[in-house]
């Protein structure tokens, strides 16, 4: 029987893979999500592992699951270093000619645990996966349908399978016991392949049923890096069209003093630095047409309820709570700061948040203070002469939705909601964000993603932005969004040196002049969408490609945005307008920069397209 696995092991090496081109996907954290070729993903999933499978004391690699990964790339080699449990994890992943990818782990101890173990391990989805074939632990073939991978481990190894979560996870141990002082190496090779999808796709848009208004692509503008901050800034708003934007409110720094009248103070020329700056943030963003949300992060000291200093920071997160005896005196200070913006340099705020305050970053409300807060500082704006109305949510995550529930049931809030906000950092799978939908719709309010990307650990390994999988995740992500949410507006985070989407001038240490990433053409692309755009269904019959689209009916504008997933394939587009006969496309991809394809060609309402392998494809229509 081993003979025989052997020899078929061997026959598969020879068999020449199905593709020209192939990458391993690496996340920041180590883990590999899979191996393209062509474009097609062959979907499996690695981690390290520590501990024992059957003491469920298992620590595994993920997204913010270890605290300050280290990730870096050199040509064609990612190298990523991680700590878990006393133990430094060193992996490195290097691409081979012929399709091969050599991965090399080091796993050193700083500490003794007894009965656990360190594990390279592989997941394979159920759907895909059904034979794991391993002999004499050196070689492992992994098949399925449509998909074949070949592990060989360089060093001697008792490799296991064991069923988890209805997948497949094979074990290959890097450390079979943990002492401090020891040191442990793993090489492997692997080569994947699998059938490659480019059969055609078909689209169908419905101009008839038009959804809700998108005012435009926005952007965060938090001011945390005097030095590399302005070059941003300014890149981003002559290359971008900026349609909403998000100011900090620095009202530790409006106000320290309780016993002072902070506008008093202001006029006197005793205005803070960083609030100056801020409200010139305002002004500009304003200036150039846009609403303006203004957000809290930090109180002062004299606004908290008891000792400052009794709260411990943990994980990021503060959780401030204010101080309920000086709520009036909270709202005069809050709304002082909003007036003075708009007396002095010309800003009515068009909604205020504090930040997160379902997590508390910085300020901590349950839902049902939420709810109280809305009404009460709302109906205190309106006194004093302002139109600023106030998020309903700027939730943390889409997770944290039943945060909003006590303010949606109470209709006495919302007069004062002018729009239902979460931040896209997690949870947002299709029925989840769904319910986000249906929460604006049910209080007939707009949804905005008030901050919009991926990963909010990403500036830990800052290195990760400048990657095409890292870009391609966080369109994939906004194309879902205006599909499934329709937001006014999606509000990236951030337009500034913080999470660039341009790299060089010294930003996270990067050299060579400001440049753009990938991500600022996947971001310009968004943006082309026309101006106060209504959202437009659209199906498609591939689940590799996400679509979404926008028309201004009455000007004949229209905009659709597809992310291909896979390899190259046509494409056909239905439904267009009859009186459209051509349309511009436009395509960014790892070689491509928002690359203008010539005229797209339209006969009764149908368009056919080549769509590129991994790309973000807009076709826009004026």
């Amino acid at each position: 029987m081993k003979s025989k696995i052997k020899n078929l092991l061997i026959a598969l090496a020879f068999c020449p893979l199905s593709a020209l081109n192939a990458q391993t996907e690496v996340m920041a954290w180590g883990n590999i999500t899979g191996y393209r070729i062509d474009g097609e993903l062959i979907e499996f999933e690695t981690s390290l592992r520590v501990g024992e499978p059957n003491k469920g004391n298992m620590e595994i690699t993920g997204k913010e699951k270890q605290s300050y990964p280290i990730y870096h790339r050199d040509g064609n080699i990612q190298k990523v270093t991680t700590l878990m449990k006393g133990i430094q994890l060193h992996q490195t992943v290097e691409e081979l000619q012929h399709k091969e990818t050599k991965i090399n782990l080091i796993a050193e101890s700083d500490t003794t645990i007894r009965g656990e173990k360190v594990y390279f391990c592989v997941e394979l989805p159920a759907p895909r996966y059904g034979s794991v074939i391993i002999d004499n632990g050196h070689d492992i073939l992994l098949t399925g349908k449509g998909r074949r991978i070949k592990i060989e481990v360089k060093q001697a190894r008792k490799p296991f399978v064991r069923r988890e979560n209805g997948n497949q996870v094979l074990y290959i141990p890097l450390m079979n016991s943990i002492k401090e002082g020891r040191s442990s190496k793993l090489e492997l090779r692997l080569e994947a392949d699998g059938e490659i999808d480019h059969s055609p796709a078909r689209l169908e848009l419905d101009t008839k049923q038009p959804g809700q208004l998108f005012v435009g692509f926005g952007g965060n503008f938090r001011l945390q890096n005097p030095d590399k901050d302005p070059a941003v800034i300014d890149y981003c708003l002559n290359n971008l069209r900026v349609a909403y934007g998000r100011v900090e409110m620095p009202w530790q720094r409006w106000q320290p003093d309780e016993t002072t009248d902070p506008i008093a103070e202001a006029q006197s020329g005793r205005l803070d630095k960083h609030v100056q700056e801020s409200m010139e943030m305002a002004r500009r963003l304003a200036a150039k047409g846009m609403p303006v949300i203004v957000s809290c992060w930090f109180p002062p000291k004299w606004a908290i309820d008891g000792d400052p200093a009794s709260y411990k920071r943990q994980g990021g997160i503060q959780a401030y709570r204010l101080d309920p005896a000086k709520r009036e005196k909270i709202y005069q200070s809050m709304a002082d700061y909003l007036i003075y913006l708009k007396q002095v340099y010309g800003v009515e705020a068009e909604m205020f948040s504090f930040n997160e305050s379902d997590l508390g970053i910085d300020v901590l409300f349950t839902g049902e203070e939420h709810a109280r807060f809305i009404k009460e500082f709302g109906a205190y704006l309106a006194s004093r002469g302002l139109k600023t109305l106030l998020l309903l949510g700027d939730n943390s995550d889409a997770t944290t939705i039943n945060f909003i529930s006590p303010a949606l049931a109470d209709p006495a809030t919302h007069r004062y909601i002018g729009a239902v906000s979460f931040h896209s950092w997690r949870g947002c799978d299709d029925e989840t964000l769904r319910r986000w939908a249906a929460a604006a719709r049910q209080i007939n309010k707009p949804l905005i993603v008030g901050e919009g990307s991926t990963d909010a650990a990403a500036w830990r390994y800052p290195e990760i932005f400048g990657e095409s999988t890292f870009a391609f995740y966080e369109i994939n992500l906004y194309v879902r969004l205006c599909a499934l949410c329709q937001p006014l507006s999606i509000l990236q985070w951030q337009l500034t040196a913080d999470y660039s989407p341009l790299w060089g001038n010294g930003i996270f240490g990067s050299t060579g002049p400001l440049r753009p990433t990938q991500r600022f053409w996947n971001l310009k692309q968004l943006a082309s969408t026309p101006e106060e755009s209504f959202a437009l269904p659209i199906t498609c019959d591939k689940t590799a490609i996400n679509a979404t689209a926008f028309g201004n009916i009455a000007r004949g504008e229209y905009a659709l945005h597809l992310v291909n997933n896979g390899a190259a394939r046509e494409a056909t587009v239905t439904g267009l307008p009859k009186e459209v006969t051509s349309a511009q496309m436009y395509v960014t991809s790892p070689t491509d920069q928002m690359r203008l394809v010539n005229d797209v060609v339209i006969q009764d309402g149908e368009a056919r397209i080549s769509l590129p392998p991994l790309s973000f494809v807009t076709i826009i229509i004026k």
